[in-house]
């Protein structure tokens, strides 16, 4: 068994030297050091020995084992040492090279479009007023003159998480919250930008926009007021020589109510698809404050008078770039996104 101990050792040191990949390694070490390997059948093969035997024997295998796991431990690093070599030799890289450039980002044209509605307001002493995307029935609808049983609702019941709480559908219930907020008769000069959500989704319309809306009370506001305002608003977005139009509509916040136009900056006002062959563009509705809203939020429509206004950042971004579908904005496409 001495002798059989002495050739099983040379046999695999043989073959582990000769080892060319860490599968014949671990294929060598299973074949003379596994539970069924070589080695474990000289073990089983002790208790034919006679018993002064067994102890010398017996040692002579762990020696044996021992020297097998150095073995293959020692050949094992050497593969890897190897295996590491070669890879590097193959993945290196000439450090000389000048560097790739990342691609360089931008600003989204919503976010862009948002940020020059807010510098012109800003510029005409307006404030930045904020509110809360989750709204009361009551905020929302009923402190703007919407009654539960107003037929004008149709047009907003949209995302209601109960029957008093629903994602806002527009930002006037930021104005309301102002004007509680302030003083009585205290003067209010402020726009609410902001996340508004309906139920419509189309090349024009999505499920969550954006909405710029503003509110001014004062002594002595007039429907002049609104009409200079808006018309310089107007111009600075959208150059000096845009036509605007007021005409007559209905808001149950406002009294009197308007929707304003501009003349259609994709043909000139010549008629085309995008202003249906009018020349007119509609970018946003506008009003006096309704006395029932100021008296709601504690300032007396006898003594105060203030104005009212609402536009889509989106529509306006729409107009400026030329962009005849809505929902591009929203689908991340960087080859829509890259132009701006």
């Amino acid at each position: 068994m001495e002798q059989q101990l002495h050739d099983l050792r040379r046999q695999a040191a043989t073959e582990l030297a000769a080892a060319q990949n860490v599968d014949k390694l671990n294929e060598l070490r299973v074949k003379y050091l596994g539970k069924k390997g070589s080695l474990t059948a000289v073990l089983r093969g002790l208790g034919a020995l006679a018993p002064e035997e067994r102890p010398r024997v017996g040692q002579i295998v762990n020696e044996v084992r021992t020297e097998l796991e150095l073995l293959v431990e020692a050949k094992s690093n050497e593969l890897k040492q190897a295996q590491l070599a070669l890879r590097l030799a193959s993945e290196k890289i000439d450090v000389t090279l000048p560097g790739r450039k990342g691609g360089g980002g931008h600003k989204h044209p919503l976010t862009a479009t948002l940020e020059q509605i807010k510098s012109i307001f800003m510029r005409l002493g307006f404030a930045i007023a904020d509110g809360p995307e989750i709204e009361t029935d009551y905020y929302n609808f009923e402190a703007l003159n919407l009654p539960k049983d107003h037929p004008a609702r149709d047009m907003q019941d949209s995302f209601f998480i109960t029957e008093e709480l629903v994602l806002r559908t527009h930002t006037s219930p930021v104005q309301v919250r102002t004007m509680q907020r302030s003083e009585p008769n205290q003067p209010i000069r402020v726009i609410a930008p902001g996340k508004v959500y309906r139920r419509d989704y189309d090349a024009t319309h999505s499920p969550m926009f954006h909405q710029v809306e503003g509110l001014v009370v004062d002594k002595g506001i007039s429907l002049a007021d609104l009409k200079g305002t808006l018309e310089l608003f107007i111009h600075e977005m959208f150059g000096s020589k845009v036509g605007v139009r007021f005409r007559p509509s209905f808001f149950p916040f406002t009294e009197p109510s308007a929707e304003v136009d501009i003349s259609c900056v994709m043909c000139s006002s010549k008629g085309c698809r995008v202003c249906k062959g009018t020349g007119w563009l509609e970018i946003l509705g506008s009003g006096m404050v309704h006395p029932r809203v100021l008296e709601m939020s504690k300032y007396d429509p006898e003594q105060v008078s203030g104005f009212a206004f609402g536009m889509g950042v989106e529509r306006i971004a729409m107009l400026i770039y030329g962009i005849d579908d809505l929902r591009l904005f929203y689908d991340n496409d960087l080859r829509f996104l890259r132009q701006f």
